[in-house]
């Protein structure tokens, strides 16, 4: 007792399908690409935005110097004095870690050694 398949629709198509009879459009072949500004256009007119990363300008000036400073201090501020202290550093053309320096050796004379 063997059950039978249903048909799915295809099986007239299939048999009638000649591949030599079929033959690919001869006026285009693998070759025929089209030029990256035509791309480009067509991809404007759709509205397509492109997924690469935008190239990002440094929101900053770039502080990385060889000094032999090599032990991090990480702490807490408020961001108006770590901008104030950033502003600083730019202002003199000083590393974050120069600028602590300075800032240190002012606090010391104003306040000793302690």
């Amino acid at each position: 007792m063997t059950k039978e398949r249903a048909s799915l629709g295809f099986g007239d198509e299939l048999d009638e399908f000649d591949p030599t009879e079929w033959n690919p459009d001869p006026t285009k072949t693998a070759n025929d690409k089209p030029k990256a500004a035509d791309t480009k256009a067509a991809a404007d007119a759709a509205g397509f935005q492109s997924r690469e990363p935008a190239k990002a300008k440094p929101a900053t000036q770039q502080r990385r110097r060889r000094t032999g400073r090599n032990v991090q201090l990480n702490m807490k501020a408020r961001q108006d004095t770590i901008d104030a202290y950033v502003a600083i550093a730019d202002g003199q053309g000083w590393g974050l870690g120069e600028t602590l320096e300075h800032a240190v050796t002012l606090l010391q004379e104003k306040y000793g050694k302690g």
